[in-house]
């Protein structure tokens, strides 16, 4: 068996900006070095990157591969790592694994399969429509990155648990104090959406909280309950925002616009918006239970493993066929409906209401900046005229 090559002179995690067209640097070089690399961990040792699709999709039906942050290395620091409590201390869909992690994920995943999200189609239209039509009201070009990429997600998510509308700016507060450099802050920002998804609990509220509430097992406590919502919350925004600012800049950047509404080239763009931009460019963390053997390389037990889903869906080797945006095997994102549906609603409501909306600003001068970490890059504004 062999070791792993090392990314010398590449770090993946590195805080970035560049243009809106300039590709990433660290994608290339990361699949040049191999199938598996190894990396400089920000939490420090090391840590290995799948760049190869069938390898990176063995690795996520993988058992002997543990999402849980029991796995982790003793010496890393959970805030430095960017780590959950253990599936021991918190036990959620991205803690779990086998057995209780499928049967947590039964209890969500009805409430957001494909029937049920079709069924809220005519609403999340009308939450883009009513969200950008009072952007537009006075007429002055807005910058969308910090008046809608952030507050759409949530105004539907909100919706669909049964959660007070009037909170939308307390969860848009506390999604944003998840990127503090302070732990302490962050953990008041979980606590603060558990309490607001707790709102969508109280006498004869109707919206996925009760009903989530309704199927998880018996034993679920109160906090556990919050947690859970606090995820579909926080989550269910993460995996939007991003990609939405890179959806709207494409949408705009076409001139003439079209009259008519193309779904199959809305669709076409929100596929290709989330190929290029996933919610998450790489997985979550996941360790290796036992020593095992990848590929022909050795990693040890508690071994750190990611996937480079943005370097994988952009490889221009990689043959046609499913990509990892939302990832595969057992964790595949349970809210990619939804995602896919918000991001074709505000594409089409564009189209219909505003045909005159267009950037203030050419398209190349649009810039993309990352925080680093396991965290992608979203736009740094989006200044948009939206009525003519």
């Amino acid at each position: 068996m062999l070791n792993a090559p090392h990314s010398d002179g590449v770090d993946p995690f590195a805080a970035t900006a560049r243009g809106i067209t300039a590709p990433d640097p660290a994608r290339p070089a990361l699949r040049a070095a191999g199938p598996i690399v190894q990396v400089d961990a920000p939490a420090g040792g090391r840590a290995w990157i799948v760049t190869d699709d069938d390898l990176a999709r063995a690795v996520l039906s993988d058992p002997r591969i543990a999402k849980d942050p029991a796995f982790a290395p003793p010496s890393w620091d959970p805030h430095t790592a960017g780590l959950e409590r253990t599936a021991a201390e918190q036990p959620s869909l991205t803690t779990l694994d086998g057995p209780d992690h499928a049967s947590l994920r039964r209890a969500h995943a009805p409430l957001l399969n494909a029937r049920r999200i079709r069924a809220q189609s005519d609403r999340v239209h009308a939450i883009a429509r009513e969200l950008l039509t009072e952007l537009a009201a006075d007429g002055r070009p807005v910058d969308l990155m910090a008046g809608f990429t952030t507050r759409y997600p949530l105004t539907v998510l909100l919706d669909l648990l049964g959660i007070p509308l009037d909170l939308v700016d307390q969860a848009t507060d506390a999604c944003r104090r998840m990127f503090s450099d302070d732990p302490g802050e962050q953990g008041r920002a979980i606590a603060a959406l558990g309490e607001l998804a707790a709102c969508g609990l109280g006498d004869g509220r109707q919206g996925l909280a009760a009903e989530l509430r309704d199927r998880l097992p018996a034993q679920t406590t109160q906090d556990q309950l919050r947690y859970h919502l606090f995820g579909l919350i926080f989550a269910g925004q993460l995996t939007t925002d991003a990609a939405l600012g890179f959806l709207l800049a494409r949408a705009l950047s076409d001139d003439p616009h079209p009259n008519a509404v193309d779904e199959e080239a809305i669709d076409r763009l929100v596929h290709e918006t989330l190929r290029r931009h996933p919610p998450a460019p790489f997985t979550l963390w996941r360790f290796t239970t036992a020593e095992i053997e990848l590929a022909g390389v050795r990693l040890p037990a508690r071994a750190p493993v990611l996937v480079d889903i943005q370097g994988i869906n952009t490889d221009p080797t990689r043959p046609s066929g499913p990509d990892l945006t939302f990832g595969a095997g057992p964790h595949f994102c349970i809210g990619a409906q939804l995602a896919q549906l918000e991001l074709r609603a505000v594409a089409t409501v564009l189209r219909t209401d505003f045909p005159d909306a267009r950037l203030t600003v050419p398209f190349t001068e649009l810039r993309q900046a990352g925080i680093g970490g396991l965290q992608g890059s979203r736009l740094t504004a989006l200044p948009v005229r939206l009525r003519g």
